[in-house]
């Protein structure tokens, strides 16, 4: 069974947000909805993202580790 090839960016709605991680599980990025840029992570996904990776997005000091 063939499927059509959907990017990233296809799947989300406008105020989605979306983990980018390696074949490894490993976080490399969060996709941040379009215009929440200087807004703060809501807190249910801040939350996830401590609980499995230790990082907190919030914390300007990780500007630069996640993309």
């Amino acid at each position: 069974m063939s499927h059509d090839y959907m990017g990233f960016e296809d799947t989300l709605d406008e105020d989605d947000y979306g983990f980018i991680l390696d074949k490894e599980g490993r976080l490399k990025g969060i996709w941040v909805p379009k215009g929440a840029d200087d807004e703060e992570v809501p807190e249910s996904i801040v939350q996830l993202l401590k609980d499995h990776w230790g990082i907190d997005p919030n914390d300007e000091s990780n500007y630069g580790y996640l993309h």
